[in-house]
C-alpha cells in the first residue's frame, strides 16, 4: 500500500533469530504473560505494561537492553506517527458529528421510519452507522437514551432492542477502520487499508444480522428486565434527551436546537470510506499510474488525508448545519482529543511491542513452524486475538500483540489474503468479553443487569459476534 501506514511497516522484514527456539518462544510467553498479569491484577495501565512486556521479551531473549529500548523506541515511534493520527482525526470527526446533533438526526431518521417489527433491525442499521465513526464508548453513551426509549413505546424487551445496537457498535470497533484496533493491525501486517476497508465492510455487515437482531430474540427471552421510565437516566455525563427519542448528547449539542440534517450528516460519515474504498478499487481498475484518476485517489484515498478532509468538511456540514459558531466549533474539536490520549499511547506501545519481538526474530521462527505444521493463517491469528483478548480484557492488546505474533506468516500473501488475516484477528479481538474488560462493566451498568444477566447476553453477544465474523472471514478466503 502506498499510505503513510507503511511507515510503521517499514524495517518487519523477517530477521534471524537471537536466540534458540525454546529460548525466543518462552521469551514471548514471559512478555505476554506479564502484560496479562499487569493488567489483570496488579491493574496497570496498558502504556506501562506493554513497556515492561517488551524489555522482558527483548531481555528474555538475550538481547542487549540498549537494543531493547532501540527498538521499542522506533516502534513507538513509528506506530504513533500513522496511527495516533489518524485516531486524533477519528476523535475529532466523531466529537463534531455529537455536538453537532448529527448523531442524534442518523437515530431519529431510521428509528422513526421502522415498524415495530423492523426495531431490532433499524437499531442494528443505527449502532453500525454511528460505530462508523466513532468509538464504542462514546456510540453506547450516544444510543442508551434511545435504547430505553424504543424499547419503553414499543413494549419490546430491552435486550432485543439493545443487543442489536450494540453489536452494530462492535461490530465496527473490531473490523473497520479508522478504529484503533483494525488500523493498528493494518498497519503491523502492512496490509491495504481500502482492500481491508472493503472487506471488514462485507464481513460485518451478515456478523452484525446473526449477532444483532437473531441473536437478540433470544437473548431477550433469557434476560427480561424492566425499562426505566426516565430513559434520559442512562447518560451519566449529564446529558439530556430532547424527548423526541434522541440520544443525550454533550457539549455544544445541549446548546444547539438546529441540527445537520439527515442527508447531510450520512454525506459526512460516508465521505472519509468512500475516499479510502474509492482509492482501493481505482487501484484495481486502473493500471496506469500516470492516470489523473490513479493520482487523484493515490491523494485523496490516503488514510491521513480522507480523515482531514472529512473533519474540515464536517466544520461546515455538521458545524454550520448545526447553527454552531466558529467558537463552539473550536471548542468542540478541542475537547475531542483529551479522551484518547491514553488510547493513541496504548497503540504506541503496541507497536512499540511489535517491533521488539520482530527484532528477536520470533515471527521468523514461527512462520517456519506453521508452515511445517500446515496450520491456516487466518485460524491461527483468530485463536491467537481470542486468547489474549480472554486474558487482557483489551481488544486492542489482543490486536496488537497477536498481529505482531502474525508478521512472519503473511509473507508472500496476496493484498486480499493480508486483509482477511486482519480481519480475523479483528473478530477474535471481540471474543467473550468478560470480567476483565472495562466494556462489560460499562454495559452491565447502563442496562442496570446482574453479572450473570451480562454474561448471558453482552458477552454471549461479543461470542457470537467473533465466531460468525471468523465464519464469513473463512468463506471470504475460499474466493479470495
Amino acid at each position: 500500500m502506498t499510505s503513510a501506514l507503511t511507515h510503521l511497516a517499514a524495517g518487519t522484514e523477517l530477521v534471524e533469530p537471537v536466540a534458540g527456539g525454546a529460548q525466543l518462544v518462552l521469551a514471548a510467553l514471559a512478555g505476554i504473560g506479564l502484560i496479562v498479569v499487569l493488567i489483570t491484577i496488579v491493574k496497570l495501565h496498558p502504556f506501562l505494561a506493554l513497556i515492561f512486556g517488551a524489555l522482558t521479551v527483548g531481555m528474555a531473549a538475550g538481547e542487549n537492553i540498549s537494543d531493547v529500548l532501540a527498538s521499542f523506541s522506533s516502534g513507538f515511534g513509528s506506530t504513533a506517527a500513522s496511527v495516533g493520527i489518524l485516531i486524533a482525526l477519528g476523535a475529532m470527526f466523531a466529537k463534531l458529528l455529537a455536538d453537532s446533533g448529527g448523531a442524534d438526526e442518523i437515530v431519529d431518521t431510521i428509528v422513526g421510519h421502522a415498524s415495530p417489527r423492523a426495531l431490532p433491525w433499524a437499531m442494528a442499521l443505527v449502532g453500525a452507522i454511528i460505530g462508523l465513526p466513532m468509538f464504542f464508548e462514546i456510540g453506547l453513551v450516544l444510543l442508551m437514551p434511545v435504547i430505553y426509549l424504543v424499547a419503553r413505546r414499543s413494549q419490546l424487551s430491552l435486550i432485543t432492542v439493545g443487543i442489536p445496537a450494540l453489536a452494530g457498535l462492535s461490530a465496527m470497533h473490531g473490523f473497520v477502520p479508522p478504529h484503533p484496533g483494525p488500523v493498528a493491525a493494518i498497519s503491523l501486517l502492512n496490509a491495504d487499508l481500502g482492500v481491508t476497508l472493503a472487506l471488514g465492510v462485507l464481513v460485518a455487515i451478515p456478523t452484525i444480522v446473526v449477532a444483532g437482531p437473531l441473536f437478540g430474540k433470544l437473548a431477550g427471552r433469557w434476560v427480561v428486565l424492566e425499562v426505566p421510565d426516565r430513559f434520559d437516566a442512562a447518560d451519566p455525563t449529564g446529558g439530556t434527551s430532547n424527548g423526541s427519542g434522541s440520544a443525550g448528547t454533550t457539549g455544544t449539542a445541549t446548546a444547539t436546537k438546529t441540527r445537520p440534517t439527515f442527508g447531510l450528516t450520512m454525506f459526512s460519515v460516508l465521505l472519509p470510506v468512500a475516499l479510502m474504498m474509492g482509492k482501493a478499487l481505482v487501484d484495481i481498475f486502473v493500471d496506469d499510474k500516470s492516470h489523473l484518476l490513479r493520482q487523484t485517489f493515490d491523494i485523496l484515498g490516503q488514510p491521513l488525508m480522507a480523515l482531514l478532509i472529512a473533519v474540515v468538511v464536517g466544520m461546515f456540514t455538521l458545524g454550520g448545519g448545526a447553527k454552531m459558531t466558529r467558537d463552539q466549533i473550536v471548542k468542540c474539536i478541542e475537547s475531542s482529543l483529551p479522551p484518547v490520549a491514553g488510547i493513541i499511547l496504548i497503540v504506541a506501545a503496541g507497536g512499540g511491542f511489535k517491533q521488539v519481538l520482530v527484532d528477536t526474530g520470533i515471527g521468523t521462527l514461527l512462520a517456519e513452524w506453521a508452515k511445517g505444521a500446515n496450520l491456516s493463517v487466518v485460524l491461527l491469528a483468530w485463536v491467537l486475538a481470542v486468547l489474549i483478548r480472554l486474558a487482557t480484557g483489551s481488544a486492542t492488546v489482543a490486536t496488537i500483540t497477536a498481529s505482531s505474533l502474525m508478521l512472519g506468516l503473511v509473507e508472500g500473501m496476496s493484498t486480499g489474503e493480508v486483509s482477511l488475516v486482519v480481519l480475523a484477528v479483528g473478530a477474535g479481538s471481540l471474543f467473550f468479553s468478560h470480567v476483565n474488560d472495562a466494556g462489560f462493566w460499562l454495559v452491565k451498568e447502563y442496562f442496570g443487569m446482574t453479572v450473570g444477566q451480562t454474561i448471558k447476553s453482552w458477552s454471549l453477544m461479543e461470542t457470537a459476534l467473533s465466531v460468525a465474523g471468523l465464519v464469513f472471514v473463512l468463506l471470504l478466503g475460499l474466493v479470495i
